[in-house]
C-alpha cells in the first residue's frame, strides 16, 4: 500500500490553479532554447490506403518553413504498432514529447445530459485502456458557469488518469493535492485502493452513487445556465476551444481532443434545418409578413458562425485533431427525451474540419478508435533549426513533402508552428506549460547548473525518508537581466519504474538580489527538502527555474529505495561541505516525516553534504558512510573510480577511520583519488563485513588548475 503526499508550494504557484483556461495545461514548447536558437520538431505521419507507411528515411522528406527549404538536423522514427521491432518498442519507452501522441479527454458538461456524461466516463476509461503505454492523456471539463477547467495535465500515469475521469475533478470525490504542474490529482493510496472503482461492496456503491449525484448537480447547473443564453454559450464554448488550440499549438507531438458531448443545436449557427419551418418563413417573407420571420432562426447567427470557423482554424493550426464522441448514443433508449436537435451535425463539423472522426452509438470507444490508433502508430520526427526567427509568437507555415512514394501516399503534419515569445511576455499558463514539459520529458537540459543528492533513510513507517539536497550554481541562476527580487522555483518529482509519480515537492524561494548577489556569485544556494517513498527504483527529476528570466535547469537522478526489513543497503558516500559556503534554504515542514531527525551526521555532529563533491587527485577527501544491516565485526573497504560511461579507471586509496555505535551503521573514512584529468567521474565504494560485500557510488568532479 502506498500513499502520495503533497509537498511545498507558494501562493503564486497555487494561484495558477484558478486560471480559467487551465484546460490547455499540459506539455509544451515546441522549441528548445539555447541562447537565441530555436529548434523545431515536426511530427509527421505517412499513410497509404489507410495504413501507416514504415521504413522511410531522412532522405524521403523535405521540409519548408514558408517557402524556404530547411536542412534536417535530426530524424527519429517512432513505431507504436504491433508490427514494431523489439528495438523500436524499447526506443518508444523513452520517447520525447515530440514522438508521443497526446489525448485530451474533454468532457463538455454544458451541452450534455447528466446521464450521458456518467456513461461517457466509462467509455473514456475504455479508450484509455486501449492506448499505447507511451501515449499521454489529459482530462478537462467545460461548463457554461466556469468555462474550461483542467482536471489533470498530460501524463502517462493510468492511475491518475482513471481517478481524473471518474471524478471529473470534483474535490469532494477524491482528495486533491494542489500540484502546481497538474501532474498529480489523487492520493496514490486512494488509487491503489480503487476508491472510485465500481465494485459490488455496499460502501463502494455508495461512493459511486455520491459521485453520480455530484456530477449530475454540476451538469444540471451548467444546463440551466445554457438554457438561459444558448447563443452566448455557443460563443463562449468556441472561444474557449480556440484559446485551448492556441496553447496546444505549443505542445510537441500529435494532439487529439477527444470531445465527449451531445453537441449544441447547429441551427443556432447555420439556421433552421426544419424544411417545413423554413418553407413557412420563406412564404412569409415573400408576402411581406416580415414579423413572422425570425432572421436568426432562418439564417443562423453570423457572429456564432464566425467564432466556430475561427476555432476550427486554430485547431488546424495547432495540429489538433478533434475526435468527436456523440455521447447521446451512450444513454438508454428511454433516456433520450432531452436529445439536443442538431447536436450530431455540430460534432460532425468539428471532427471533419480538423481531420478527425465522429463516433456515435458505441460504448466500446476503445474498439471504435482502434483504426485511428493503428493509422497513427508510426511517427517520423523531423527536426530543423530555422534562421533568424523573431521571438514574437508569430505563426510560421510549414510544408512537408514525401519523395519517391507511390500515388495515394499522404503526409499528415502540422500546418505551422508558433515562434517562441520572451519569457516575460508569456502568460502564467504558458509558463506552467514550459515547466511541465521539461519535467515530463525527462532530459537533462537548461542553462542553470543544478546538482542533486538524494538518499533513502529507514523510518518506522512503510515509506523511506528521502532527503533531497539541490545545489544551484549562482552565476548561471543570475544570468540575464534580473529584477529587484529573484523568485527561484523548484519542482522535484519522483517517478517510479512504471512512470507513476509517488511523491513530489514544489516550492518557490524568493531572494532580494542586492543582498544575496555576492554570495550567489561566489557559489550559489543549496536547498534541503525531502520525499517519502515506498521501496522501489525511481528517477528523481529536479527542475530549477528563474521566475524572472525563465532560464531553467533539469537534473535526472536515479534512486533505489531498499525494502529495509529484508534488504541490506549502503547509502551513497557523503562528502561534508565546508561551512558558510552556500546560501541555504529549507522546505516548508509538512508530511508524516516533518519531525524526522536530521539525517546527515558525522562523529555525532551534523554536516551539510555536497551534491556534487569536488576532489583533488592525490589529496584526501573525508567521507561519511551510512549503511543498514551491513553485519558486525571488522569492516574492509575498497574504492574505485569509474567514468560516466561505467569504464573502470582504477582504484582509489580508502581508509576507514571509525565506526560509530548504533543503527544505522555510520563510518568515517578518507579517500584519495588517483591521477585524473579534469572532468566528471563516479566514486564506487565497497564495504565488506561478516563476509558480505555492499557497494554504492557517488558522482564527483575534478577541476582544472
Amino acid at each position: 500500500m502506498s500513499t502520495l503526499r503533497r509537498r511545498g508550494g507558494t501562493a503564486c504557484l497555487l494561484g495558477l490553479l484558478c486560471l480559467a483556461l487551465a484546460a490547455a495545461a499540459s506539455l509544451a514548447q515546441t522549441f528548445s532554447e539555447t541562447a537565441s536558437t530555436v529548434v523545431v520538431e515536426v511530427p509527421v505521419q505517412v499513410v497509404r490506403d489507410g495504413q501507416p507507411v514504415r521504413g522511410l528515411t531522412r532522405e524521403d522528406f523535405e521540409v519548408f518553413d514558408g517557402r524556404k527549404k530547411q536542412a534536417l538536423t535530426g530524424f527519429e522514427v517512432i513505431d507504436l504498432g504491433p508490427a514494431a521491432t523489439p528495438q523500436a518498442a524499447a526506443k518508444a519507452a523513452a520517447l520525447s514529447p515530440a514522438g508521443r501522441r497526446h489525448f485530451l479527454m474533454f468532457f463538455d458538461l454544458a451541452f450534455s445530459d447528466p446521464k450521458a456524461i456518467i456513461k461517457a466516463r466509462e467509455a473514456a476509461l475504455d479508450m484509455v485502456g486501449k492506448l499505447h503505454p507511451t501515449d499521454l492523456v489529459g482530462v478537462a471539463t467545460y461548463t457554461s458557469l466556469a468555462g474550461p477547467q483542467l482536471v489533470l495535465g498530460f501524463t502517462p500515469d493510468r492511475g491518475q488518469i482513471g481517478a481524473a475521469i471518474r471524478t471529473l475533478g470534483k474535490p469532494e470525490l477524491l482528495g486533491r493535492n494542489p500540484d502546481p504542474l497538474r501532474l498529480v490529482l489523487a492520493d496514490q493510496l486512494a488509487i491503489t485502493d480503487n476508491t472510485m472503482a465500481a465494485t459490488t461492496s455496499e460502501s463502494q456503491q455508495q461512493k459511486q452513487q455520491a459521485a453520480t449525484e455530484m456530477l449530475q448537480d454540476l451538469v444540471n447547473k451548467s444546463s440551466q445556465a445554457e438554457a438561459r443564453a444558448q447563443q452566448a454559450s455557443v460563443i463562449n464554448l468556441t472561444r474557449s476551444m480556440a484559446d485551448l488550440a492556441k496553447l496546444m499549438g505549443t505542445i510537441q507531438g500529435r494532439k487529439y481532443v477527444v470531445y465527449l458531448s451531445e453537441g449544441f443545436d447547429s441551427a443556432l449557427v447555420t439556421g433552421s434545418t426544419d424544411e417545413t419551418r423554413t418553407t413557412e418563413m420563406n412564404r412569409a417573407a415573400e408576402s411581406g409578413r416580415i414579423w413572422d420571420v425570425d432572421s436568426g432562426e432562418r439564417y443562423g447567427d453570423s457572429k456564432s458562425l464566425n467564432e466556430v470557423e475561427k476555432m476550427l482554424e486554430e485547431m488546424r493550426r495547432a495540429d489538433c485533431t478533434v475526435q468527436a464522441v456523440d455521447i447521446a448514443g451512450l444513454r438508454a433508449v428511454d433516456d433520450l427525451g432531452n436529445r439536443r436537435t442538431g447536436g450530431k451535425d455540430t460534432l460532425l463539423n468539428f471532427a471533419k474540419s480538423t481531420g478527425g472522426e465522429l463516433f456515435e452509438n458505441t460504448n466500446d470507444l476503445g474498439g471504435a478508435v482502434g483504426e485511428m490508433l493503428d493509422r497513427t502508430s508510426v511517427t517520423y520526427v523531423l527536426t530543423f533549426q530555422p534562421d533568424d526567427v523573431k521571438w514574437d509568437g508569430s505563426f510560421h507555415r510549414l510544408k512537408v513533402e514525401v519523395r519517391n512514394q507511390p500515388r495515394g501516399t499522404r503526409a499528415l503534419f502540422r500546418p505551422g508552428y508558433y515562434a517562441p515569445k520572451p519569457f516575460a511576455e508569456r502568460t502564467p499558463l504558458e509558463k506552467l506549460l514550459d515547466a511541465q514539459t521539461k519535467v515530463v520529458a525527462g532530459d537533462d537540459l537548461g542553462g542553470i547548473d543544478v546538482a542533486v543528492l538524494a538518499a533513502p533513510f529507514k523510518m518506522s513507517g512503510e515509506r523511506a525518508y528521502v532527503p533531497v539536497v539541490v545545489e544551484v550554481d549562482g552565476k548561471t541562476l543570475l544570468a540575464g537581466k534580473q529584477g529587484p527580487t529573484l523568485p527561484t522555483e523548484l519542482f522535484i518529482y519522483a517517478f517510479d519504474a512504471d512512470g507513476v509519480i509517488q511523491d513530489y515537492l514544489t516550492q518557490t524561494v524568493g531572494f532580494e538580489v542586492a543582498k544575496v548577489q555576492p554570495l550567489l556569485m561566489q557559489s550559489g544556494f543549496k536547498f534541503f527538502g525531502h520525499l517519502e517513498l515506498p521501496p522501489g527504483d525511481y528517477t528523481l527529476r529536479a527542475l530549477v527555474r528563474n521566475g524572472t528570466t525563465g532560464e531553467s535547469g533539469l537534473r535526472i537522478v536515479p534512486l533505489h529505495v531498499p525494502a529495509f526489513a529484508t534488504e541490506a543497503a549502503l547509502l551513497p558516500p557523503f562528502v561534508p561541505e565546508p561551512p558558510n559556503r552556500w546560501l541555504l534554504a529549507r522546505e516548508q515542514p509538512r508530511g508524516d516525516y516533518k519531525q524526522a531527525p536530521y539525517p546527515f551526521m558525522l562523529a555525532g555532529n551534523p554536516f551539510i553534504p555536497s551534491s556534487r563533491p569536488v576532489m583533488v587527485p592525490g589529496q584526501e577527501t573525508q567521507l561519511a558512510l551510512v549503511g543498514y544491516a551491513l553485519g558486525d565485526g571488522q569492516v574492509e573497504a575498497q574504492a574505485r573510480v569509474l567514468g560516466l560511461d561505467g569504464r573502470d579507471l582504477g582504484p582509489a586509496a580508502i581508509q576507514v577511520l571509525k565506526r560509530e555505535a548504533g543503527k544505522p551503521a555510520r563510518l568515517v573514512a578518507n579517500v584519495t583519488p588517483p591521477k585524473l584529468s579534469p572532468g566528471e567521474y563516479r566514486l564506487e565504494v565497497k564495504l565488506s563485513a561478516a563476509g558480505v560485500a555492499h557497494t554504492s557510488s557517488t558522482p564527483f568532479v575534478v577541476r582544472g588548475t
